[in-house]
């Protein structure tokens, strides 16, 4: 039984429907804007729509009780709150980690399309880059 049929058991069909569109839209657009975290023209924009992307995963997550989504989804929000007060664009190192983190967010997507498992968190997500190196 994987994390869809465990889903299906536990909560209204609706409600995972509902939260499984919303999550494949917000996880095909989120390396985008992760790229555009080194467009200071696109900064501000980008770096206030994946706060809000990684919030919503978290809340949607914690009360389907998909405890590793929302872990990492809280993770990534907190690291984001640090980017969130800035006004320069990120480095390289931190948006190669936040398409990392995304990449681990689109396997979960296929891994609730194909009933598996949720596939294990890498360990290197969990270590944060050096966010302040130019």
């Amino acid at each position: 039984m994987g994390i869809r049929s465990v889903l299906e058991a536990n909560f209204d069909f609706e409600i995972i429907d509902e939260f499984l569109d919303h999550y494949a839209m917000m996880s095909e657009i989120m390396e985008g804007l992760m790229v555009d975290l080194g467009n200071p023209d696109r900064y501000h924009r980008s770096i206030e729509e994946l706060f809000r992307i990684f919030h919503n995963i978290k809340s949607a997550s914690g009360y389907l009780q998909i405890e590793p989504m929302m872990r990492l989804a809280a993770f990534t929000e907190d690291a984001l709150e640090q980017l969130r007060t800035r006004d320069k664009v990120v480095n390289e190192e931190t948006i190669t980690w936040l398409i990392s983190v995304a990449d681990m967010f689109q396997q979960w997507q296929e891994d609730l399309k194909m009933d598996n498992d949720l596939t294990k968190v890498h360990f290197s997500l969990l270590i944060l880059p050096d966010m302040e190196k130019a």
